[in-house]
């Protein structure tokens, strides 16, 4: 995984403001329907992996995992991040191509 590109994509899509970051705000887009993607740290508490994942499960929304809330933030210009909905389905799509 080439750690620059996921990171200037996910900076890209925050300018367009085609993002939420935050636990509670992207479960709350992800029940709304309007979350095409999940990006969750690897370090995110038990807790908050358990019911990010199993959202994602029922809604039927992608949910990958980066390395670290550091790197999470750090792309988006903010402190660490945990969790990343993007908005934007083709924003979403790239993500998705880049991470796998």
């Amino acid at each position: 995984m080439n750690s620059n590109q996921w990171m200037s994509l996910l900076g890209l899509a925050n300018r367009a403001r085609k993002i939420i970051s935050g636990e509670e705000l992207s479960v709350k887009e992800i029940r709304s329907g309007k979350a095409k993607l999940i990006l969750l740290s690897a370090d995110a508490s038990a807790n908050t992996t358990k019911k990010i994942t199993d959202k994602c499960n029922s809604y039927n929304v992608p949910c990958k995992m980066v390395p670290d809330r550091f790197q999470l933030g750090q792309a988006i210009g903010k402190d660490a991040r945990v969790v990343v909905a993007l908005l934007d389905e083709g924003f979403a799509k790239k993500l998705l191509t880049l991470l796998d």
